[in-house]
């Protein structure tokens, strides 16, 4: 029995009325002193609604309603029973279901019973969550010790849940979207929830289970399996379909931890290996989890001082278009370090992204691409990737118009990438500095589009001169009618936006020869150029400019 249940059987001692029903109103369990008042209903299974007749009236039946849904317990007044009694039942909310406090006063006012009623609300109150009726934090932590460690031959499993972009819908819907997500999260976790499994809200979007079953960890992974199911489907606010998915780390004791302190970190490790892995999945702790964590913050402490020893180099990729061949280059960052060697950008930019260090590796970036792109043709452009971090840190457009005069490069030479996580952020404050970059007379582009949270308000609202299809819908674009429909789409969408395209990922000459039939702008992938060095270039230059054409062609 979950420690708010048996408190509140503890509190029932001095009044002994005290029942649980699941949430069809079933009766669960009572205290001897319901056996006997009701004996009849109760010896058949009863319902709520037969234990209690009285919470029929629809008044009272709307307020049992409400705490079921997840509302504040209730004090609610009923007639008085056989022996002229006053009658008071305190109803609550529970894990899978409800409670209830029955209080007597001999049909006089008394003090105490209400105190009891009243410290049984309070106690309820700080022990769940107010949003969503899940216990709380504070009942998890009590459950957990109380738990641990478990007795031979048990176990008992820990599942960390996190939900997946759900910052989106508080930044795009607002707050109030938000918290109905959550109570719907609520909702979906309980539902596939069976005996000795509890949920709980730990903090934000963030949940836990835990479940109480020996047959581990095949227990487990079944329900952490039906709870990556549950988010599978949108939540609908207002008529809008909101994708919000959920990533679990299993943890089990005494296997993976002894006390609540290891098993919660066990428990994190996985979760951050689903998360790590794609996200919208579940993951079982194994020790070489914990060696890629050992490993990932060896790497994160190197990264301090990465710049410092000057660990970062840069490549240039070609930018390929279809009429006029080879007009620049993509600036790409690399991290050599010294024992770990090239570490791949996607695992080392989001640490310096969350670590605050990528306004100053953006801006070395920057620097470097346009010294070196002052050594070549005088039309060829330069392009640079901005980090969302780097974009939205106070006096950025400042700091770009700083490195221009500082290295004397042409503005209208200068593209900047961005994708289109940085519109999720402050947009008013979005709109302001990529119109001051336009009038700077930077070009613009919108990275990865139709990968993320596309919108075509994007397009209406934000000054972009290209988008970039992303290399996922070009790699089968000769065979797949999809994704040719797709592309096709976003070709004609930027022309009539007066905006240029740009194809990623162009791996071979009949993928350049449909996306050049297709009035693609530009190319760019391996067929075109791979990424390299500053030295490189100028061979490559003598090289492919003819070659590049011809593919084109």
């Amino acid at each position: 029995m979950k420690d708010s249940n048996v408190a509140a059987f503890k509190l029932g001692q001095a009044h002994e009325f005290v029942s649980f029903y699941g949430n069809t109103m079933k009766l669960i369990k009572c205290s001897a002193k319901v056996a006997e008042a009701y004996r009849i209903v109760a010896a058949a299974g009863a319902t709520l609604w037969q234990v209690y007749p009285e919470l029929l009236n629809p008044a009272r039946r709307s307020l049992v309603e409400a705490v079921l849904a997840g509302g504040l317990p209730r004090n609610i007044a009923i007639e008085p029973g056989p022996s002229n009694e006053g009658r008071s039942l305190l109803v609550f909310s529970t894990e899978r279901g409800l409670g209830v406090v029955e209080t007597r006063n001999g049909g006089a006012v008394s003090r105490a019973p209400i105190d009891d009623a009243d410290r049984a609300l309070l106690l309820h109150q700080a022990r769940h969550d107010a949003l969503t009726g899940l216990a709380n934090r504070r009942q998890f932590s009590s459950d957990l010790e109380t738990n641990l460690p478990v007795l031979d031959g048990h176990k008992i499993a820990l599942m960390q849940i996190d939900l997946d972009d759900f910052k989106p819908v508080n930044d795009t819907l607002g707050h109030g979207a938000g918290d109905i997500v959550l109570k719907m999260t609520a909702e979906r976790i309980q539902a596939v929830l069976r005996d000795g499994e509890t949920a709980y809200r730990l903090a934000g979007d963030e949940f836990a289970v835990v479940q109480c079953c020996d047959n581990q960890p095949a227990e487990a992974e079944r329900l952490a399996e039906s709870l990556v199911n549950a988010f599978k489907d949108p939540f609908t606010i207002d008529g809008i379909d909101v994708f919000v998915g959920a990533s679990v780390g299993i943890a089990i004791a005494p296997n993976d931890g002894s006390d609540s302190e290891q098993l919660m970190k066990a428990a994190d490790i996985a979760l951050y290996a689903a998360k790590n892995e794609g996200r919208g999945r579940a993951r079982t702790f194994n020790r070489s989890m914990m060696i890629m964590l050992e490993q990932r913050e060896m790497l994160r402490r190197s990264l301090r001082v990465a710049l410092e020893e000057q660990q970062f180099f840069i490549e240039y990729q070609p930018l390929v278009e279809v009429a006029e061949g080879i007009i620049g280059f993509e600036a790409l960052l690399r991290w050599h370090h010294p024992y770990a060697g090239v570490v791949p950008p996607s695992l080392f930019i989001p640490m310096a992204e969350a670590d605050g260090l990528m306004g100053d590796i953006g801006a070395w970036v920057l620097e470097q691409a346009c010294r070196q792109a002052l050594t070549w043709p005088s039309h060829f452009i330069v392009s640079v990737n901005l980090s969302p971090a780097e974009f939205l840190r106070a006096g950025f457009t400042d700091r770009i118009t700083r490195i221009l005069d500082e290295v004397g490069f042409p503005a209208d030479r200068l593209e900047l990438e961005i994708t289109e996580t940085v519109l999720l952020e402050r947009t008013t404050n979005n709109l302001d500095t990529l119109n001051t970059l336009e009038v700077l007379g930077t070009r613009i582009a919108l990275d990865d589009f139709g990968t993320r949270y596309s919108s075509l308000s994007y397009l209406q609202n934000f000054p972009f001169d290209t988008i970039k299809i992303d290399r996922h819908f070009i790699k089968d674009v000769e065979t797949n009618p999809k994704s040719q429909t797709i592309v096709r789409f976003v070709i004609g969408l930027a022309h009539g936006l007066e905006m240029r395209v740009t194809a990623e990922g162009v791996e071979t000459a009949g993928q350049a020869a449909w996306l050049s039939r297709e009035k693609c702008d530009r190319l760019q992938g391996h067929l075109l150029g791979a990424p390299m060095s500053p030295d490189a270039i100028g061979k490559f230059l003598r090289h492919a400019s003819f070659a590049t054409r011809w593919i084109c062609s």
